[in-house]
């Protein structure tokens, strides 16, 4: 009787400390996931910050593109009012080609593209660059094992248990797959 007692309570210890292990690990999973969208959302705030001075530089040597201006600065207020992970791209994709239309108009300024304001910004806004697609691949692989695991047995009757949601991808824009054309006329 007792050996028959003290296996079932070596059971039920060992499936509480499953369940916990369990637990633990989603929750773990679901704050990486967390924290790397909080590592995208620093970069976008940092390139944010970067355009107003950047349009206003590229200002000081045209006037009369006011419509590209104006798109940078919708898409940039886009971008900071975007609440979930899926506008959040949508702003950012809009931000690229608004900057990318920006950069066009510099192209034709040769005084403006030896500006050390405009390369300095230029550089900062490629580093930028750089560190948002960073950003992206790690939070893209968060989400990716924090998916898995709420999709796996036994995190599936946890994650329906305790309520752990499927997580976003930070997608790329459908345009990301061709390449831009520059033209030069």
């Amino acid at each position: 009787m007792k050996k028959g007692l003290i296996a079932a309570i070596a059971v039920v210890v060992v499936l509480a400390l499953m369940c916990i292990g369990s637990y633990n690990s989603l929750v773990s999973k679901e704050t990486a996931v967390e924290e790397e969208a909080a590592n995208i959302d620093t970069q976008l705030q940092r390139r944010a910050d970067l355009i107003p001075n950047l349009v206003n530089t590229v200002k000081g040597y045209t006037d009369h593109e006011a419509e590209v201006f104006n798109a940078v600065t919708e898409a940039r207020e886009k971008l900071l009012a975007a609440g979930t992970m899926s506008e959040k791209s949508a702003a950012n994709d809009e931000v690229s080609t608004a900057l990318s239309k920006l950069v066009a108009i510099a192209e034709s300024y040769p005084e403006l593209k030896s500006d050390k304001v405009y390369v300095d910004l230029m550089d900062e806004l490629s580093g930028t660059e750089n560190r948002i697609s960073y950003a992206r691949k790690s939070y893209n692989e968060a989400v990716a094992s924090y998916n898995k695991a709420i999709k796996k047995f036994p995190g599936v009757i946890f994650a329906n248990m305790f309520g752990f949601e499927k997580a976003e991808m930070f997608e790329a824009a459908e345009s990301a797959d061709s390449v831009p054309e520059v033209s030069f006329e």
